[in-house]
């Protein structure tokens, strides 16, 4: 049978046609971790595909289990974590492979830039030599010279004025929006084919993050590596992904390509960040920005049924919202499939219809 005669498996959306060659596979991806008042859910069955030369944007509320994703594809979760699932790099597969063995395929092959960039960064040692470690870890045959013009090249490529003294300073000497583009220096140093870049422009001002963004885009277009970009930023997404994927509460909301999702949201919780964004190309005074009502949930004790059925404007109480989890389905784009029992409802639905008129 050919891989297009398959059924859509609830766990595995048919990506569109047309793109680059499959690099990763994440497949039903469980993280849990123990705690005192029970077991976190950190991730709860999340299944995506990245192709080549494709950003893959990642979004959601804080404690949506972005991040906590990205470091279980990469190794980097604590001990105390237990995973189920897959996560196959090209046709390896990334769970089962001992620490020694991850360490080829990290960094060089998959790299992360990681959300705090201070705190990535060793005080104690200049910037242009943790880049040249993590070059030398990897290749280390390079000679001495050659490493510290590929240092220099990188720094000058992510756009670091005066890259060969900046190379010789400590990251304390160096900007918030400086250190950033350090480490995508690092991240990058390899020419991995898949970067992970975890809230990328968090804590930087517009210009900066206007900068770091352009820096991506730059490196992409010289590298043609896959990017998944994790963020809480739709404008960011917008301008920069190929697809996105929502999350809440550490399960998967809405899957699609960005225009689509953009303008035909088939989940609540989608529509309700979008109706959350300022629109700069309207003018309408009386009318204010949605706000979803209430909190996300405690990932120890997630609401029966639809996760977000406690937020949701959509919900019928109690069937089937609060008692059946909606399974991740197509109306009638493969590619685009959502968690949500009212799929058709929401998606005549615009962000503009819920946001409130003012004295309303």
């Amino acid at each position: 049978m050919a891989d297009e005669d398959l059924p859509i498996s609830p766990t595995r959306p048919r990506p569109p046609s047309g793109r680059g060659d499959l690099i990763l596979t994440v497949e039903d991806l469980h993280v849990s971790f123990p705690a005192e008042q029970g077991v976190v859910k950190a991730v709860d069955g999340v299944s995506f595909e990245v192709c080549e030369n494709e950003v893959l944007g990642v979004v959601g509320e804080s404690g949506s289990g972005k991040t906590v994703t990205a470091l279980a594809m990469l190794g980097l979760l604590p001990r105390t974590a237990k995973l189920s699932g897959s996560v196959r790099f090209r046709d390896q597969e990334l769970l089962n492979l001992e620490e020694k063995e991850l360490r080829l395929v990290r960094g060089a092959e998959i790299a992360m830039v990681f959300q705090d960039a201070l705190a990535a960064l060793n005080p104690v040692y200049k910037v242009g030599s943790q880049i040249g470690e993590a070059i030398k870890v990897h290749h280390p045959e390079i000679r001495r010279h050659e490493l510290r013009e590929r240092v220099v090249g990188l720094l000058d490529l992510v756009g670091i004025p005066n890259p060969a003294d900046r190379a010789d300073q400590y990251p304390h000497e160096y900007s918030g929006g400086m250190r950033q583009r350090a480490m995508i220096a690092m991240a990058i140093c390899n020419d991995p084919d898949v970067l992970i870049a975890d809230e990328p422009t968090t804590a930087l001002d517009v210009t900066i993050q206007a900068q770091v963004l352009e820096v991506m885009e730059r490196i992409q277009d010289r590298t043609s590596s896959a990017i998944i970009l994790i963020t809480h930023d739709l404008g960011v997404v917008a301008g920069l992904a190929d697809r996105v994927l929502v999350m809440y509460a550490g399960r998967p909301a809405e899957l699609g390509d960005v225009e689509t999702l953009f303008y035909r949201s088939e989940h609540p919780y989608t529509l309700g960040l979008l109706a959350s964004l300022p629109r700069l190309d309207q003018d309408e005074p009386d009318v204010r920005l949605h706000r979803i009502k209430g909190q996300p949930p405690s990932l120890v004790f997630v609401p029966p049924g639809c996760p977000f059925h406690p937020r949701c404007d959509f919900a019928r109480l109690p069937e089937p919202c609060a008692t059946q989890i909606p399974e991740l389905r197509s109306l009638d784009d493969p590619s685009h499939v959502a968690a949500c029992h009212f799929s058709e409802e929401v998606r005549e639905k615009k962000p503009e219809d819920l946001r409130p008129v003012v004295g309303s």
